[in-house]
């Protein structure tokens, strides 16, 4: 288990966000997220609903990069116009993204940073579906370079996506479908389990100290127990393995790190 990956460990930590979601989609965006949900009905929640990425349900996740396409056990049809009114509108699904910021009160940004909204310093997607996902189902995040650029100090640079913050709730608005579930990054596992929904430290990967984590949040975090991050096992190894045949995920954190740091 010596060689086991920081990204590895980050995968594992991921599915643990789907656990006891019941029959709702599992939705992961990026090679991290998508492996996590793989994992996650594979090992944890069989009955999770997952898709082709396409046009499909299917019974067992599709593994990410080149595939064939005969190859999928396809157990529904769920086409862009049904995806929303099964799964988006109805709040069955748990999305699992990676924004570009993201801040004290949940609130992401993933469509300019810097400079004016007619004006940006840099333009990036737009807002894309987040407004609607964030205000209807679950939502986890994330991110693979823990920094203050990403969890920033303030407000981000452009809301893209629903949080916590009282300020931007509007009188008489239905906010009963923000949740906002689990935060994973290449230093920890957080969530929203604070005071007012303030952003927690619940577990440490191996060899980081909370204070290390707090240098990069660019808000104040709160406390949780601390406990360290599980380790992968020998079965959830094998099973990340099989979905990403093509180790796609040793590109995901810069140099592909072990889990376990050196001194």
């Amino acid at each position: 288990m010596t060689d086991v990956s920081l990204t590895e460990l980050c995968i594992v930590a991921c599915s643990e966000a789907f656990r006891n979601n019941g029959e709702i989609l599992a939705s992961g965006v990026g090679p991290v997220p998508r492996l996590a949900a793989g994992l996650a009905k594979l090992t944890h929640g069989p009955e999770l609903m997952m898709t082709d990425s396409e046009a499909y349900l299917v019974e067992q996740p599709v593994p990410i990069g080149p595939r064939g396409y005969d190859d999928r056990k396809r157990s529904g049809y769920l086409p862009f116009s049904r995806f929303f009114d099964s799964a988006v509108w109805t709040g069955r699904r748990h999305a699992m993204v990676t924004p570009t910021q993201l801040d004290r009160f949940g609130q992401i940004n993933l469509s300019f940073m810097g400079g004016t909204y007619d004006k940006p310093k840099t333009q990036m997607l737009g807002v894309r579906g987040f407004p609607g996902n964030t205000i209807y189902h679950i939502n986890s995040f994330f991110f693979p370079a823990h920094s203050a650029r990403v969890f920033v100090p303030g407000e981000v640079d452009m809301i893209s996506g629903v949080g916590y913050n009282p300020a931007k709730r509007v009188a008489g608005g239905n906010y009963s479908g923000v949740d906002l579930r689990v935060i994973v990054t290449n230093l920890a596992v957080m969530d929203f389990g604070g005071k007012d929904n303030a952003i927690r430290v619940v577990s440490l990967h191996p060899g980081v100290t909370f204070e290390e984590v707090q240098e990069a949040t660019g808000f104040e975090l709160e406390k949780g127990d601390l406990a360290e991050t599980p380790m992968p096992t020998a079965e959830q190894l094998e099973i990340i393995a099989q979905l990403d045949p093509h180790n796609i995920r040793a590109t995901v954190i810069k140099d592909n790190p072990p889990a376990k740091r050196t001194a």
